[in-house]
């Protein structure tokens, strides 16, 4: 275990190097980005281990791998960001452990939610997921609601019992016009929160960038980057 703490440290050093560097860069302090680790994959025992190394925000992306890790960990002081696509009957699985939810883009998604956070007497963060590749009223490749679809959707959960507006969220996408354009589809993920603070000033929360492009999510704004590889190294396959 000393040798994986010994290199997740490493990692964890490399990665506050390139967030510093891009917020000097950016004319941005430091405190104004939170690093989110995606321990997806990863068993119980490095998020432990990164616990122990200062990491208070932790990510996954499938309910049935969260839900035992997230039981395993209950003694830590850590914020549990839910960041995968969510289907309606994991939700309140989800609602029990996850502090955050990143990836609500859908009106019966935020009814389940708010559902369960009332029953377990809780108070859930919600981004909402944007798809930059989908058409102002279409859903994208891998979820997310499309900008012509945000107004409607953050007034819903604003108003729903049990959940927060915390900001928005978004993926580098695959495909379309921002494609291969990571800088330019997080400056659009920025111009599309300036006009949701409008009315929610307190939804300031912005998701994005990951271990290949965190300097750009930095760049654009970005509250919050989430890395997985780059902190735990390359992924094991799946079958």
């Amino acid at each position: 275990m000393t040798d994986r703490k010994d290199e997740l440290a490493a990692n964890l050093a490399k990665v506050e190097q390139r967030i510093t560097a891009a917020c000097v860069a950016s004319g941005r302090k430091r405190e104004e980005v939170t690093l989110i680790v995606v321990t997806k994959t990863y068993p119980a025992s490095d998020v432990r281990v990164l616990s122990e190394l200062g990491v208070r925000h932790v990510a996954e992306n499938r309910d049935q791998d969260a839900a035992p890790k997230a039981a395993e960990c209950l003694d830590l002081p850590l914020i549990w960001h839910f960041v995968g696509q969510l289907q309606t009957n994991k939700v309140r699985s989800v609602v029990g452990y996850a502090n955050v939810v990143q990836s609500v883009d859908r009106s019966r998604l935020v009814t389940a939610l708010s559902k369960e956070a009332v029953r377990a007497g809780r108070e859930l963060g919600c981004l909402l997921q944007v798809a930059l590749d989908a058409g102002e009223s279409a859903r994208g490749e891998r979820g997310g609601v499309a900008p012509g679809g945000i107004e409607e959707l953050a007034d819903l959960v604003a108003g729903a019992p049990g959940l927060r507006l915390d900001g928005l969220m978004t993926v580098a996408p695959l495909t379309g016009e921002y494609a291969g354009r990571q800088q330019a589809a997080f400056g659009r993920l920025m111009d599309l929160s300036t006009d949701l603070r409008r009315a929610h000033p307190a939804a300031n929360m912005v998701s994005a960038g990951m271990s290949a492009d965190l300097e750009e999510a930095v760049a654009a704004g970005a509250t919050h980057v989430r890395v997985g590889t780059a902190v735990l190294g390359v992924r094991p396959r799946l079958g």
